[in-house]
């Protein structure tokens, strides 16, 4: 009997944001993701984007503390944490990291770290969206050299 466990993926993560257009134009323009639902409230918005091709991969973009039984301070806490990009965050990987690298910068991306051979095996760079989340870039090997 084959173990049900082999068949779980990630197909959705979500990430907060602060101003829902701002994180709209990064996620669309910069990054180049499509994007799959954008869904209004009154003043509040859950935006879904993913890489183009991978349509069961996907980031929801919602806003801070809504769904959560949040005191006011609490999410002025919650706020202050992601705007200051160290509370939420997302890896991606790219086969040409300088490629995205100098895509991101030349589109005007925050760069937090420029490509780097990490001790543990990696190359990264790191930006950071409008919402402050930190978005990590591996580079992953091609087909062809594997």
């Amino acid at each position: 009997m084959s173990d049900p466990r082999t068949g779980l993926s990630i197909h959705t993560s979500f990430l907060p944001h602060l101003d829902p257009e701002a994180s709209l134009a990064f996620y669309r323009d910069v990054l180049g993701f499509e994007v799959r639902l954008d869904v209004g409230y009154e003043a509040i918005r859950w935006i879904t984007v993913g890489p183009v091709g991978q349509p069961d991969t996907a980031i929801v973009l919602h806003p801070v503390g809504v769904g959560s039984d949040l005191s006011d301070e609490e999410t002025a806490l919650l706020t202050d944490l992601v705007a200051k990009g160290t509370y939420f965050g997302v890896n991606l990987a790219t086969a040409d990291l300088d490629a995205t690298f100098d895509a991101l910068v030349a589109a005007g991306a925050d760069i937090v770290q420029e490509p780097v051979n990490q001790d543990y095996g990696l190359r990264d760079a790191a930006v950071r969206d409008p919402a402050g989340n930190l978005l990590r870039i591996q580079e992953t090997p091609t087909q062809e050299g594997k």
